[in-house]
This record gives structure tokens, sequence and C-alpha cells, in this order.
């Protein structure tokens, strides 16, 4: 299946099965729909980025990261790469901005590829490369982790990788704490 068709399927699955009732994604739907090159870094006013909610088995803990160019904390991800799960492309940049081992998908995915949430956000442009203010379409996803593993934070990108209480998300993805104060600890 193109990048397209699975874009395509998981946002749809997302709607009809996730999605609160104000969660319409009109902007990422009006680009999906007008054939936008989603999946390029160059395509605006949006294109897509996938991350990574990983917590720690009892759900007290979130890994997040010090973002050197936001400067803040936030979850790890990242422009989406090939991959042939999005969840997949969302592991990848935990682990590699992050040291993370261990990561699995949470059971709430049941092994799909149902984002957790689609947050678009706005992103600061980038003069320098000629690139103006856009949306990143991030879909995010849950995954597990052993939060006694060491931490090895990708100095180019991360001042910092650590293992914060799960309120922190708060501030950052009200939505995902929400949702993920609805969840039952995994057995």
């Amino acid at each position: 299946m193109d990048f397209h068709a699975r874009l395509s399927r998981a946002v749809a699955r997302y709607r009809s099965e996730v999605a609160g009732p104000r969660e319409h994604l009109s902007l990422l739907r009006w680009q999906m729909a007008e054939g936008h090159v989603l999946d390029r870094r160059d395509t605006f006013p949006g294109h897509l980025t996938t991350s990574a909610f990983v917590l720690s088995p009892d759900h007290a803990q979130i890994l997040l990261i010090d973002h050197v160019v936001i400067g803040r904390w936030l979850q790890p991800g990242g422009h989406w790469e090939e991959a042939e799960h999005f969840h997949l492309s969302a592991a990848r940049e935990a682990e590699e901005e992050t040291g993370v081992q261990g990561l699995s998908l949470h059971p709430w995915h049941a092994g799909g590829d149902v984002p957790f949430t689609i947050d678009s956000h706005d992103v600061p442009g980038k003069p320098a490369r000629g690139e103006p203010d856009h949306i990143h379409h991030d879909l995010q996803y849950l995954f597990l982790a052993d939060p006694a593993w060491p931490l090895v934070a990708q100095a180019e990108e991360v001042h910092a990788a650590a293992w914060k209480p799960v309120e922190e998300l708060a501030a950052i993805a009200p939505r995902a704490l929400a949702r993920i104060a609805m969840l039952s600890l995994p057995a």
C-alpha cells in the first residue's frame, strides 16, 4: 500500500474509532484531498510528522526530550521517514533522540497503526532555508519502556532526555494526557 493510501486509512480509522467530537482534522484532510505530498518536509502549508508518547509500564512516567530548536520539553518525534507503518517511524524517532531501549507498542493499539492522537500544530519557519511558518500534522503513538534503562540524548537535536511525571503532558499534550488517564494498566 502506498503512502497516501496508508495515511488515508490511518486518518479514517482515527476519525471513526478515536477522535473526539471536535477533532475534524480539516486542514490535514483538505491537503490529502488536494493530493499534497505530505511525506515531504517541503510541502506547505503542512506535512507529516510522527511522535512517541513513551510511558513507563505503570503509566506514572513519560519520556520527554528538551528540544534544541524549540527550546522546551516535548515527546520525541520528527518528520516522517519511510517505514512500513507510521508507528515504526515514531519508534525510530524515540530511539534516535533518546537512546531508549526495549520500546514496545502499547497494547492500546492492538497491534494496529491507528494513531493514539493526531495533532496539527503551528511550527515556526526557518528563513535561512526559505521555509515559511507551517503546520506539522503529527501522528502520535503510545509506547511502553522501562525507565531503568539508561538514556542517551541525540546531541544535534536534543539537550536532554529524561523520564518525567506523566502530568507534565498537561502543558504539552493535554488531549493525550486525558486519553492516557482513561487507559487501564497493561497486564
